[in-house]
């Protein structure tokens, strides 16, 4: 007789997402790993006294979840801090932000973030709001999308920021007619104040990036790669807190973290990043990427795009958003990066960013020829039609965020209006992407958007948000539901070098699966973001499980 399982699914779809992309109806787990995939027949013997046995009962087996793109530490921060992820609006957002105040009264700055641009005209909030809320103490809460801050008078003026304070190389003040700053800072003006921010403790900390990974597991995430580790950007640096979670078993994830590339220093920074990547390997967490954030966001004009915003009325502004790093030395720096063996991650979401990342990796391939470094892009809000090949050409993964393609006021109000209807069109091409042969890796930029996969997948195959009537957002840019459900899996899998090893269900590989409440195989697509996540296992332990 066999070695009975641990555990076994049976009576369901199992959805492999293998090569073939097979499906099956049972799996069995022996000792963290998948020892049979199959139908019920084929995992009978295996069934002994002491094995679990779970009855899919016609429901959805799939790899758990994998994103390529988050800041579980950072959002796990706001959801231990001011919250105003859930606010309605503006008013509710300053009713939040008092409530807070009031509660922690022994709090020297009141922290937090997740507010909208939509609340505000413009999209950015002023000062004088938090001021009525809080006027003795310094606020300082970040955008949900990370690439600004709100802050009152207080937080301005221990900062020593006033109308004579000149904008940063890589950020704008926002500015009041008389150029005194309004209280939104973009991108690195963000740092005039931040610098100033208590630093983070140790055990908030790890609480933070406990909250933040249990809220990932309920969503059916086993692994991540985490966009910004090695730095003191905002005062805290999750990096501690992931090495001791991993040394001491409370990291459950698979976590490739990302070391941060300091955009104000140059080449010297390297022997750093090879010393952090040699020392940070823990448990089930690794540092074998550098990020490099190389524009901003379109909502703000710090995006870097080929040709200049336009304005209200239609006409060029003369302002074609930021490139953090030359791009001449970006290329060198690549070139370096990808000689020590580092992964390079890229946030560009400009056509000029996304090019320029492009430009560095192939003046990195020309060097050093091609390796399996897995380059990647993040977010590719905008790509010019020509650019779409060379990803394929050059190996280089899209590194996608699949929630943000769809009409909703940001997009309607604050993007597309200033991008123009040319470029408005190039907007998130993953159908264009996968038609040229693209690896497609997805993510949530959480705590940017939600960091459900399933809302994700949602809006790659529909490019409408769960439960809106908007017009399909470009909808030759749709994917299929195996082609969404392979990025959330296997695709980002093997953006962190796992896929031998986990992405999809396929005997020897670690048992990391996801059990959803039905099969989006047998429901309309309309009604994909409607799945809910029932248990989530890494290595046949559950670490969620619905209540």
């Amino acid at each position: 007789m066999p070695t009975p399982a641990d555990l076994v699914f049976r009576g369901g779809s199992v959805h492999t997402l293998d090569a073939a992309r097979r499906r099956a109806t049972a799996v069995a787990v022996r000792g963290g790993r998948i020892v049979a995939v199959g139908h019920d027949a084929d995992v009978r013997d295996l069934v002994g006294s002491g094995t679990e046995v779970v009855d899919l009962a016609g429901r959805a087996l799939l790899p758990g979840f994998q994103d390529a793109h988050v800041h579980p530490a950072f959002a796990g921060m706001t959801l231990i801090r001011c919250d105003l992820s859930e606010a309605s609006g503006a008013e509710d957002a300053v009713a939040k932000v008092r409530a807070y105040a009031d509660g922690h009264p022994d709090e020297e700055w009141i922290q937090g973030g997740g507010w909208l641009m939509d609340w505000f005209p413009g999209g950015t909030p002023s000062r004088t709001l938090l001021d009525a809320a809080v006027p003795d103490r310094p606020v300082y809460l970040v955008n949900a999308d990370g690439h600004g801050v709100w802050v009152n008078s207080r937080a301005l003026e221990i900062g020593g920021v006033d109308a004579g304070t000149p904008d940063p190389s890589d950020g704008r003040i926002e500015r009041e007619a008389d150029g005194f700053p309004q209280g939104t800072l973009h991108e690195g003006a963000a740092s005039l104040v931040g610098r100033h921010l208590p630093k983070a403790s140790a055990a908030d900390g790890l609480r933070a990036l406990l909250a933040g990974q249990a809220h990932l597991h309920s969503l059916g995430v086993t692994a991540w790669q985490d966009a910004m580790v090695g730095s003191d950007h905002g005062a805290f640096d999750p990096l501690p807190a992931y090495l001791t979670a991993a040394a001491d078993g409370t990291l459950t994830g698979r976590v490739n973290g990302a070391l941060w590339w300091d955009r104000n220093s140059g080449a010297e920074q390297v022997p750093q990043l090879l010393a952090r990547r040699e020392r940070n390997t823990v448990g089930r967490f690794r540092t074998r990427t550098v990020k490099i954030m190389q524009d901003g966001v379109a909502e703000n004009f710090t995006a870097a795009m080929g040709d200049a915003y336009f304005d209200g009325c239609g006409c060029r502004t003369g302002n074609s958003g930021l490139s953090f790093v030359d791009p001449e030395a970006l290329r060198g720096y690549v070139e370096v990066l990808d000689a020590h063996g580092f992964q390079v991650h890229f946030h560009a979401v400009g056509d000029r960013a996304a090019r320029e990342a492009l430009d560095a990796i192939a003046q990195a391939r020309a060097a050093n020829g091609m390796n399996d470094h897995r380059h990647h892009i993040a977010h590719l809000q905008v790509v010019h039609p020509d650019d779409v090949p060379r990803f394929a050409a050059l190996g280089v993964t899209a590194n996608t965020q699949p929630l943000w393609a769809a009409h909703e006021p940001q997009m309607d109000e604050l993007t597309i209006p200033f991008l123009g209807t040319e470029r408005a069109a190039w907007q998130y091409p993953f159908g264009d992407l996968l038609r040229a042969g693209a690896v497609l890796a997805a993510g949530s930029d959480w705590p940017v958007s939600s960091a459900d996969p399933l809302a994700g997948i949602h809006v790659a195959v529909n490019r409408v948000l769960p439960g809106e009537n908007e017009p399909v957002f470009l909808p030759e840019q749709r994917i299929d539901l195996t082609a969404a459900l392979a990025a959330y899996t296997v695709g980002t899998a093997y953006v962190n070098h796992a896929e031998d090893t986990t992405g999809t269900i396929e005997a020897g590989k670690l048992a990391d699966l996801v059990l959803l409440d039905r099969d989006p195989y047998t429901h309309p697509a309309e009604e994909i973001a409607d799945t809910r996540v029932l248990a989530t296992y890494v290595e046949g332990e559950a670490v969620y499980t619905a209540s």
